[in-house]
């Protein structure tokens, strides 16, 4: 789905409502209020454009199922979450450097003014004064790995952000200033679409609608809806369902197993043409094509421990060192033997 469309100009239509001060507010508070709608921050997750994160996932948040959900610790310094915050007045303090526009924080959960949208929230990174060409402010960081989303302006994900500050705020425009790997600083104007934001409340409505009746949307197939699942349903109760009469589910099954062969024999098709090259190079260490090239070289030494003589010699002490682990669920895939001829 693409959501990315010719964007026009429009003057602003209302203002959004302060529906929490955050000033004082905790951040276990603050995430309470989350979860009373779909804030900014959510509306990629919530229309499938979040590379991070599922609708799956997201649900399991706003429906208060997110107990055994892996989570961010925001003082975990090897967190993006930890250094995007501690960065965030600096990116502001240099688009004012760069731009010449003034900032200024607004410390309040937003609400969208009209009742049939309520659960449409969002928190600005700051507002911008004194210019009429742009009102909002979205600061970002982004390092090696994500710098990749950027490469061709600001990700989708990043879009349905700030079209849906838009949409809350009633604004026109917004700056997006991104720091690239700690070195690089970025700013990309998004001006206010109204057939954008139309159909990102659509999807949003959908998604919302998915929490107030409880229902999980459909997994996308994502990693993080391969976490969901298995934190949604962790315990299998010994039972059968049986599906044999269920056309659309039997069709699943049946392409999961034509998709399980493919593969099966691409993967044998690569290791064959892996080792008709690994036996060309022979002793070399690297060859080279027309279109790469291809390096085969020997690992540095390593140290390992002998578990199995460790386990034989010092059982006594290993012992007192084991640890329990919860077991999970295993899918395994078993095709019908074909009927004999």
């Amino acid at each position: 789905m693409r959501l990315v469309k010719q964007i026009q100009k429009v003057k602003p239509k209302q203002h959004a409502l302060r529906l929490v001060e955050t000033t004082t507010l905790s951040r276990d508070d603050w995430l309470t209020v989350r979860k009373g709608g779909i804030g900014s921050s959510d509306a990629g997750s919530a229309v499938g454009l979040n590379p991070y994160q599922s609708p799956l996932e997201l649900w399991m948040i706003k429906t208060g199922r997110d107990a055994e959900l892996p989570k961010v610790n925001p003082n975990d310094e090897t967190s993006p979450l930890y250094w995007g915050t501690l960065l965030e007045p600096i990116v502001a303090a240099h688009y004012t450097r760069r731009t010449g526009n003034r900032v200024r924080k607004i410390n309040a959960v937003l609400q969208h003014p009209d009742p049939d949208k309520a659960w449409m929230l969002a928190n600005i990174d700051r507002e911008v004064l004194g210019t009429p060409d742009v009102q909002l402010l979205e600061c970002k960081t982004a390092g090696e790995f994500g710098a990749r989303l950027w490469r061709d302006g600001v990700p989708e994900y990043v879009q349905c952000q700030v079209q849906h500050q838009l949409a809350v705020t009633g604004k026109a425009a917004a700056d997006v200033c991104t720091l690239i790997c700690g070195q690089e600083i970025r700013v990309y104007r998004i001006e206010r679409d109204d057939a954008l934001i139309n159909r990102l409340i659509e999807l949003e409505r959908q998604f919302w609608h998915y929490v107030e009746t409880d229902t999980p949307p459909p997994a996308d197939g994502s990693a993080s809806a391969e976490v969901a699942l298995r934190c949604l349903y962790p315990h299998d109760a010994g039972n059968t369902l049986d599906l044999r009469d269920d056309r659309e589910f039997s069709s699943t099954f049946a392409d999961l197993v034509a998709l399980r062969d493919d593969i099966t024999q691409r993967e044998q098709q690569e290791a064959l043409l892996k080792q008709k090259l690994q036996q060309r190079m022979g002793e070399a260490s690297i060859a080279l094509f027309e279109t790469g090239k291809v390096s085969w070289k020997r690992s540095k030494e390593s140290q390992g421990i002998d578990m199995p003589r460790l386990m034989v010699e010092q059982a006594a002490l290993l012992k007192g060192y084991l640890l329990s682990k919860p077991g999970s669920r295993r899918f395994l895939v078993t095709p019908t033997a074909p009927e004999p001829v």
